[in-house]
């Protein structure tokens, strides 16, 4: 079953060649003699040897021949010696085979070793004595032991003769019908010990060479009295078995022989006859007895069995011999072989399944099931065993590596054969995955927030970003740049700049958190692969602020000429809104968070200011002591560390009612707010009861232009009554009151500024004529 698998698995190769390619070649060429063109007799050309490293490989290992590859000539590689090769052999072949790669290819090559004549016969004893009776009858018979010639075929012994010839003996040989080859001597004539007690010649071996070579031996015969019978083996073959690992001393086999004679011509002794070629270091007979036992352990796998001769010896001299076959019983004592004839270590971990990492064969020098192999690798989902060309195995992958996952894969592959029990052998592969870049650079965090303050020191440090490559050496070392956020913008802002060794971010010159708050660049790390792969990540560049900006005051306009002035009604009460100073910071945070603060005023017990708010209002109510005119100083201050702060200047006029607009010109000349101080009115509207507001149209332009100039906030609105009769209309402060004008008339104009509708305010102080 084990051939028929081979060679089922041989004829399935596309690349295999059926037939082998037989040669010849004579023993004893010299090294690098030429057997044939082997390339040009398997059809390829002797740059494809090369191309694809075409190498010799033979089951045992040794290498007889091997292959020009500049050439394709097939040349012997070390002295052959048939006999050495082949023993007896009537054939000798060696088989090996040509193996190529890329694509796999094998073909069979036999080399037939042809016998040269250069062994002589020779004799296993220089002198052979026989002893024989002088009653043998002519025509008797007397076996030798023939002499061994280490040539076969023609080369080997063709013919017996003797030297000088003589009257009483002739030699006879042949073959058996059993195969054996035997040599005899026949006597022609009746012995007469006392006319010859002894006859000698010499017996010559020749073989067929060109020329013919010879070996001789010398032949002592010694005429006996009375003694006419020999000694004969029950069997003419005996055949035993013994396991090769039988202890030493183990019987493997007896072997009987009878003599018909009394007395001591019938007593038998039995000894090994040393045949040439045969060796018995490894039995040992009982002369006695012709019991054969070991004297150290067989080898199975160095002979399969031994041929021993014995010759049973009685005490008349006559002798007889039997050949006894000693066959050894394989166990199973030789763990399979591995060979491994290719391996690729490492392996690009973006090697397609199917790619051979490993070449190996597998043999084991036991016989039948004890020789019989099967291969396995343990534990492994990414390669398998894939058979070959008869006991040739591929270590394969079978689907796709990923380095970051493993680097390194120690295969065992396992070769078990199938013995009882099994005996295995365990052959390591270790493959290191080489890598390849196919991984992106990754962030450690999915966004960067970093902060400076405004004001910064250029190519300050803020932060750094990081990223990191699963793969190795180059295609793992990240650079960082900045990057566009699309392909078609500008490039990213100057003012930021990246370490592209270490992703340190620095801001190369100094920040204004008023102008710029926050600012979004895009940096880009790229591994040293080719072709190099990138990843984006978005860092925010966060400006926090500094105290840097004073107080700004809005309200009242510092900047006007003359300085605003504020009506305060003298029968006004404590808490009585004066004005409310308004004032903004450009910075954010604590930084922007003002308070208000009364530094300096005329009477400073008569005002106070809302430290949150900025509304200036009466402490106590007005007394007829306090001065007309009162000037203040507002202190607006932030609360940034150290505090920035800035003052807001402001006057008020103290008036009992509308009546005091008659004050002499020049007094109220001197005054910095004018003569006249009046309300601006946005809106004049028929009222009932006879009051009517007044609104910028139906004042004067002088004291439209005066009423400009005041600083009460426009919610804020008086009636006016006037009188007739009188040389002066009255004017009274009385309590403010919300208009609520029809929805016509709610949207018909905008203050100035255009801040907001414009409202009905407050009361005008003027002089008027008396009613017609």
């Amino acid at each position: 079953q084990l051939w028929m698998l081979c060679l089922s698995a041989f004829l399935s190769l596309p690349h295999a060649r059926a037939e082998p390619i037989r040669y010849s070649v004579a023993e004893e060429g010299e090294s690098g003699s030429v057997v044939a063109n082997v390339a040009e007799d398997a059809g390829l050309a002797p740059a494809q040897l090369s191309a694809r490293r075409a190498r010799l490989a033979s089951e045992d290992g040794r290498q007889h021949f091997r292959l020009d590859r500049g050439t394709g000539r097939l040349v012997v590689a070390e002295r052959l010696d048939r006999e050495e090769l082949c023993g007896q052999s009537a054939t000798c072949t060696l088989p090996f085979e040509l193996l190529l790669a890329n694509p796999l290819q094998f073909f069979r090559v036999e080399v037939a070793v042809e016998d040269i004549n250069d062994h002589s016969p020779a004799f296993p004893e220089e002198q052979v004595t026989f002893k024989i009776l002088e009653t043998s009858n002519p025509g008797s018979r007397f076996p030798l032991e023939g002499a061994r010639d280490l040539d076969v075929g023609s080369n080997s012994i063709q013919a017996y003769s003797i030297a000088p010839r003589n009257e009483y003996f002739s030699v006879s040989f042949g073959s058996r019908s059993e195969g054996d080859k035997y040599v005899e001597l026949v006597l022609e004539k009746p012995l007469d010990r006392e006319e010859e007690a002894e006859v000698g010649f010499s017996l010559i071996a020749v073989d067929g060479g060109s020329p013919p070579r010879s070996g001789t031996t010398q032949i002592r015969i010694v005429v006996l009295d009375v003694n006419d019978n020999a000694p004969v083996f029950t069997q003419k073959l005996y055949v035993g078995q013994v396991l090769e690992n039988a202890a030493e001393g183990s019987v493997v086999l007896s072997v009987v022989a009878t003599d018909r004679d009394a007395g001591p011509n019938g007593e038998v002794s039995y000894q090994f006859s040393q045949a040439v070629g045969q060796s018995h270091s490894s039995f040992a007979i009982d002369a006695v007895t012709g019991e054969i036992r070991l004297t150290k352990p067989l080898d199975f796998e160095a002979a399969e069995n031994h041929e021993l001769s014995v010759r049973a010896t009685d005490g008349g001299g006559l002798s007889a011999m039997c050949k006894v076959l000693v066959e050894v019983v394989d166990v199973n004592d030789n763990a399979p072989e591995v060979v491994v004839s290719s391996f690729s270590s490492p392996l690009p971990e973006n090697a397609l399944p199917g790619t051979v990492v490993a070449l190996f064969t597998v043999r084991d020098r036991d016989a039948g099931a004890n020789g019989k192999i099967s291969c396995a690798l343990e534990d492994q989902l990414l390669f398998s065993l894939r058979p070959a060309y008869k006991n040739y195995y591929e270590l394969v992958t079978v689907s796709t590596l990923d380095r970051e996952e493993t680097a390194r894969y120690t295969l065992a592959v396992t070769a078990a054969d199938a013995g009882s029990p099994p005996l295995t052998t365990t052959q390591t592969f270790t493959v290191d995955i080489s890598d390849v870049n196919d991984n992106v650079p990754v962030f450690n965090q999915t966004s960067y927030t970093m902060y400076v303050r405004e004001n910064n020191v250029p190519t300050v440090l803020v932060g750094a970003v990081s990223a990191s490559d699963a793969d190795e050496g180059p295609n793992a070392k990240v650079t960082y740049s900045l990057a566009p956020a699309h392909p078609a913008e500008r490039p990213p802002c100057s003012c930021i700049s990246v370490n592209s060794e270490n992703g340190q971010v620095f801001v190369l010159r100094p920040l204004d958190y008023e102008q710029v708050r926050q600012i979004e660049v895009l940096v880009s790390a790229s591994d040293a692969g080719t072709p190099p792969l990138s990843a984006n990540v978005t860092v925010r560049l966060v400006v926090v602020d500094e105290n840097d900006n004073a107080p700004l005051v809005l309200y009242p306009s510092q900047d006007s000429s003359p300085a605003s002035s504020e009506l305060v009604p003298k029968s006004s009460e404590a808490g009585y809104l004066v004005t409310k100073v308004v004032a903004v910071d450009a910075d954010s945070g604590q930084n922007s968070w003002l308070s208000y603060h009364l530094l300096r005023a005329t009477d400073p017990g008569l005002f106070a200011v809302g430290a949150q708010s900025g509304e200036v209002r009466l402490r106590r109510p007005v007394t007829e002591r306090d001065a007309v005119k009162q000037k203040l100083v507002v202190l607006v201050r932030d609360n940034g560390q150290p505090p920035l702060s800035a003052t807001a200047a402001l006057s008020a006029l103290l008036l009992n009612d509308f009546s005091d607009v008659h004050l002499p010109h020049s007094s109220l000349a001197t005054e910095d707010e004018g003569a006249f101080i009046a309300r601006k009115v946005c809106k004049s509207k028929e009222l009932k009861g006879g009051h009517v507001l007044y609104g910028t149209g139906n004042l004067q332009s002088g004291l439209a232009d005066a009423a400009a100039a005041g600083t009460l906030p426009h919610a804020y609105c008086y009636e006016i009554s006037l009188t007739t009769g009188s040389g002066n209309s009255e004017f009274k402060f009385l309590k403010p009151i919300l208009p609520s004008l029809p929805p016509q008339h709610s949207g018909m104009g905008r203050d100035e500024l255009g801040k907001g509708p414009l409202s009905l305010v407050s009361s005008v102080l003027f002089p008027t004529s008396e009613a017609p």
